[in-house]
């Protein structure tokens, strides 16, 4: 765990009590080591307060290691116990120093000699849960929600805590976990001076937030600070770590969580200020290989308040920041500000309270092809600290955030997202967590396989609406590759595994006695709600029973040469079918029309139409319901008789092709 770095993080120590908190060297010179412990859990200093705690409690321990507080502690001061402060007292305090600075397991076990502290169990819970050992956390924390102890102070917190092992009992059962492969960048030194905030530079060069000793810097002042490398990322490993060579002017000690657009790049700076720690946003422009002086981008700061982690949208047209300056929804807020062609930086606006809560939001990221941003909170159920979510839209027009799920999110600090642009959002990401055993925020890739997308639709009778079933459906893709199945007793049909977009793709529906129709995809619904496959939903598709003709039920009314009237004869004809339509009520009609060969194609075709009508139209006339009569044209199409006999006009012929024929359908 992070006790392995015992050595470096002692030298940090050094740094830290060379230079207290808030305090001149000669006001701290016979400060004893409970008090210095005291000192730097108040200013937020928690790992050197934890460190201190301990030499005050096991100070046979630290015999030669005391030495190095000579000037600033009492000797004599240590291991005794001042008056009304008991030893299980500063083990708390201890324990929840660990537990601040993030180090869960020497927290967790010292929670556990604090026996006569019913809070205890709410922070062991806690630590339980960072570590993963979730069943431990929830029996831990039922007992302390259960207990009747009247000094139970975490009563809310422990609410919130319970719902949180729920929501990862949840994410840990979800089925779309399979899909996903994540595992840790390899990066030099990042298991001791973490590695984060990763973006692309140019190319395969990318910018990179990490921890470095610097020389010369001055005495009294902490030398491991943060700052910005440039690393080219090969598959998983970020290597040749070069630091952004800065000019000296305008640096502060700290710098990091940076993106670049053009010939600029903005990121973070920051120190304490009256023991407040304050971040502001800088911009560097480079011209000829060199970068120029950073200079404070007044537009997204505001005096006394804090903004941080700038990220430069695809296009260049927007700055996502964070910040927790006047005029958010409290805490950390996502706020945006547009780019101007000239190079300056607009008005910024709050992203809204859809994305924002009254708690912290960080580091947002914008992937301009899909229209979604993700960002990081603390501020809505999760698995716990802060956790990744995304929603769509675009300036302060969002659609619910939504959590990014397991793998993605862990119990600890899920913080810092990259994706590239035109890729599913997941398809290829980068993010900064604290889910590791290293000594801070280092970066993971995670690739997740896209879901399953079927293809869902029913085939109906045009006439009856009722389901056709065994009709054979081919499915054709844009590129014409095809795939075949048939309905079901519904009608209904499935295709399993098909793109996307469906961009471009038809349905052709073929059945005995049935009209062969072919139609594009229209998708008119579609069900997310699964985890591992999306349903597609195609319009329903209408298929008209053919013409079928059986000599035992045809009649035949024939026409003079360019007419469609009925004749005397025809009229006779169509007054028996009339009677058989009155004694058999589901009985049907399809009348075809047909002409000569002489005349175009247009002129036939229309000529046929008015023929199956006159003689539809007639039966409509006698009262027959529409519903019961279908017709069709077919113009000189299937000729009954030869109309040219050794080249010669064949006149009886074509008297017999000028017809109609009237099919009667009995089922």
């Amino acid at each position: 765990m992070r006790l392995t770095f015992t050595l470096y993080c002692f030298c940090l120590l050094l740094a830290c009590v060379v230079s207290l908190p808030g305090k001149g060297q000669d006001v701290v010179k016979t400060k004893s080591v409970l008090q210095l412990a005291d000192q730097y859990f108040a200013a937020g200093e928690y790992y050197t307060a934890a460190y201190l705690y301990e030499q005050f409690l096991n100070p046979s321990k630290y015999q030669v290691k005391r030495d190095v507080f000579p000037v600033y502690t009492n000797k004599k001061g240590i291991g005794m116990l001042p008056k009304n402060i008991s030893r299980s007292a500063i083990l708390y305090k201890q324990a929840v120093a660990y537990l601040m600075a993030n180090y869960f397991a020497p927290a967790d076990s010292i929670f556990n000699d604090c026996t006569d502290n019913i809070n205890a169990l709410y922070w062991k819970a806690v630590c339980e849960r960072s570590l993963g050992q979730y069943d431990e956390a929830t029996a831990n924390l039922r007992a302390y929600m259960e207990s009747t102890n009247t000094n139970k102070k975490l009563d809310e917190e422990a609410k919130a805590e319970w719902e949180t092992l729920q929501y990862i009992g949840k994410q840990l059962r979800r089925p779309d976990t399979i899909l996903a492969n994540t595992r840790k960048l390899n990066m030099p030194d990042s298991y001791e001076r973490g590695g984060f905030a990763v973006v692309p530079l140019n190319g395969d060069q990318y910018l990179v937030t990490s921890t470095k000793t610097d020389s010369g810097i001055v005495k009294g002042t902490n030398p491991h600070n943060s700052h910005l490398f440039q690393a080219t990322l090969t598959n998983d490993s970020l290597a040749q770590l070069t630091p952004v060579s800065f000019p000296p002017t305008g640096l502060l000690n700290n710098q990091g969580a940076a993106s670049s657009y053009g010939n600029k790049m903005y990121f973070t700076q920051w120190q304490k200020v009256n023991g407040k720690t304050i971040s502001n946003i800088y911009v560097i422009t480079q011209t000829n290989g060199s970068w120029s002086a950073p200079q404070l981008v007044e537009a997204v700061n505001s005096n006394g308040f804090s903004s941080k982690q700038p990220f430069i949208t695809a296009d260049g047209k927007f700055l996502y920041f964070a910040s927790d300056r006047p005029g958010g929804s409290g805490g950390f807020d996502i706020w945006l500000a547009t780019l101007q062609e000239d190079g300056s930086v607009g008005t910024p606006i709050n992203a809204g309270e859809v994305v924002n809560t009254n708690q912290d939001e960080q580091a947002p990221f914008y992937q301009t092809s899909n229209n979604t941003l993700v960002f990081s909170t603390n501020g809505r159920t999760g698995m716990g600290s802060f956790d990744l979510f995304s929603a769509k839209g675009k300036t302060n027009l969002w659609s619910e955030p939504v959590n990014l799920g397991y793998p993605v999110n862990s119990s600890r600090d899920d913080i810092y997202f990259y994706a590239p642009e035109k890729t599913r959002l997941l398809e290829n990401a980068i993010i900064g967590s604290d889910r590791g055993n290293g000594c801070c925020i280092q970066t993971y890739r995670i690739n997740k396989a896209p879901k399953k997308n079927n293809l869902n639709g029913v085939v109906l009778d045009c006439k009856n609406h009722k389901p056709v079933a065994d009709a054979s459906i081919v499915l054709t893709t844009a590129a014409g590759t095809t795939r075949t199945t048939t309905t079901d007793i519904n009608g209904k049909y499935i295709f399993d595994t098909v793109d996307t977009e469906l961009k471009d793709y038809t349905v052709a529906v073929s059945k005995q006695a049935y009209r062969d129709t072919v139609s594009k995809v229209q998708i008119t619904k579609t069900d997310e709600t699964n985890l591992l496959t999306d349903q597609f939903f195609n319009a329903d598709l209408c298929v008209e029973k053919k013409f079928v003709l059986r000599p035992e039920n045809v009649v035949t009314v024939y026409f003079n040469f360019d007419k469609y009237n009925l004749k005397q004869e025809a009229v006779r004809k169509l007054d028996s079918v009339y009677n058989v339509l009155l004694e058999i009520p589901t009985a049907t009609l399809q009348i075809s029309g047909y002409t000569d060969g002489k005349g175009s194609v247009e002129y036939n075709a229309v000529l046929s139409d008015h023929r199956a009508r006159a003689c539809a139209e007639y039966f409509i006339s006698k009262g027959i319901d529409g519903s019961r009569i279908t017709f069709a044209s077919f113009g000189a199409c299937c000729p009954l008789e030869m109309e040219l006999i050794n080249g010669r006009d064949n006149p009886d012929g074509r008297s017999r092709n000028r017809r109609a024929l009237i099919n009667i359908t009995k089922e």
